[in-house]
């Protein structure tokens, strides 16, 4: 049986395995190449530990913070594509 995402380092493990593999896909990488991750990461997780567990300390507007990105319907579907594979290879 697979855990839920239920404490900081499992949100912590998503948000690293997810872009792991954003990366490494030929459509998504392209978008993030200059991204420096180990200095983003603890935001994205603090978002993401906001949203999935209701912790408080997430700060900011995520749309004016990625609108520059130019992702269109088709990459952004991709995008969602990686996000739940990731999350249902690791959690219930």
């Amino acid at each position: 049986m697979l855990p839920d995402i239920d404490t900081e380092q499992r949100v912590e493990f998503l948000v690293k395995t997810f872009y792991s593999r954003v990366l490494k896909d030929e459509v998504l990488a392209p978008f993030f190449k200059d991204i420096d991750f180990p200095s983003h990461f603890p935001r994205m997780i603090a978002f993401w530990s906001f949203i999935l567990l209701d912790k408080e300390g997430y700060k900011g507007n995520v749309f004016d913070k990625h609108v520059g990105l130019n992702i269109h319907e088709a990459e952004f579907e991709h995008w969602i594509f990686h996000f739940t594979k990731t999350v249902n290879d690791f959690f219930e």
